[in-house]
């Protein structure tokens, strides 16, 4: 089945959608973030999942000009199956030009960066990743540094991980002050830095402080042939790419780590998660229905 996206049955959900019911707006979007898998289930699912009723599916049907739910899970297949497979997908990678016989930079940046994930993910990562989720469940406080471009991931780790857990502490904002923190670390305290090429000096020198004091650091880093490896508890190594600048991996890395001390630590973080999520509903900063 081939559309143009003016005919598709997710083009006419995000059409009429806003001018629903609550109910059926509620459905709707469930519907538009799981459209792929809805091809599958059956009414009664889609109505349990989306926390709707089943007399709601079907005024919704009616509304996208549906008589029957599986005429519109058959549209929703079709749409969510690919036109062409996987293989020749990934040969007209190699096949795509601009006007001037180029790669577009959209298909190139992609790419290179599903490239780097592979080549990232290997045997010495998987052991080192349950190593260092390890070293910073045991820590009183993670403390976090990054600087030039690799400042925004250290702030990605601090905003992802802060929403659960509280032990986290951002040295990124002021370098000036850094050694003062460091100083003031307790033994049983972690640091964890990314560290990619060019190294800054401050970055080197602030992992020697903290190996001197006695705490623990996790490495994020690019190359083993880096200058601070040796002061390192863990390292946790990613691919870099010498044709694009990308931190994908290390997103990715810093995803999967708090992903999993989020797993370990369930019980509690999903509590706060519940409260922090009703806080921000009931101070009307989240958006909702």
């Amino acid at each position: 089945m081939s559309l143009s996206n003016e005919t598709t049955t997710i083009h006419k959900i995000v059409t009429i959608k806003d001018s629903l019911p609550k109910k059926q707006r509620q459905l709707c979007d469930y519907i538009l973030k799981n459209y792929q898998s809805i091809g599958l289930i059956t009414v009664k699912e889609l109505a349990d999942n989306a926390k709707v009723g089943i007399s709601t599916v079907m005024r919704t049907l009616d509304a996208l000009g549906y008589e029957n739910f599986n005429n519109l899970r058959k549209d929703l297949y079709d749409e969510s199956v690919p036109s062409v497979s996987k293989w020749a997908l990934k040969k007209s990678f190699t096949e795509i030009r601009n006007e001037e016989g180029k790669v577009p930079t959209l298909v190139q940046v992609w790419k290179e960066s599903v490239n780097l994930l592979n080549k990232s993910l290997d045997a010495t990562l998987v052991e080192s990743f349950d190593n260092a989720i390890d070293c910073l469940l045991k820590s009183s406080y993670i403390n976090v540094l990054g600087t030039r471009p690799y400042k925004a991931t250290a702030l990605y780790f601090e905003q992802l991980l802060g929403e659960f857990y509280p032990k986290i502490r951002q040295l990124s904002h002021d370098t000036e002050v850094m050694y003062d923190r460091i100083l003031q670390l307790e033994k049983d305290e972690t640091l964890v830095v990314f560290a990619f090429e060019p190294y800054t000096v401050r970055i080197i020198e602030a992992v020697k402080l903290a190996h001197e004091l006695g705490n623990r650091i996790l490495l994020i880093t690019d190359h083993i042939s880096c200058p601070i490896i040796s002061y390192a508890t863990v390292t946790l190594k990613v691919e870099v790419s010498k044709e694009q600048f990308s931190v994908i991996p290390i997103m990715a890395l810093i995803d999967a780590l708090v992903i999993e001390i989020g797993k370990r630590t369930a019980e509690q973080s999903i509590e706060k998660l519940k409260r922090l999520e009703q806080t921000l509903a009931e101070k009307n900063i989240t958006f909702t229905y």
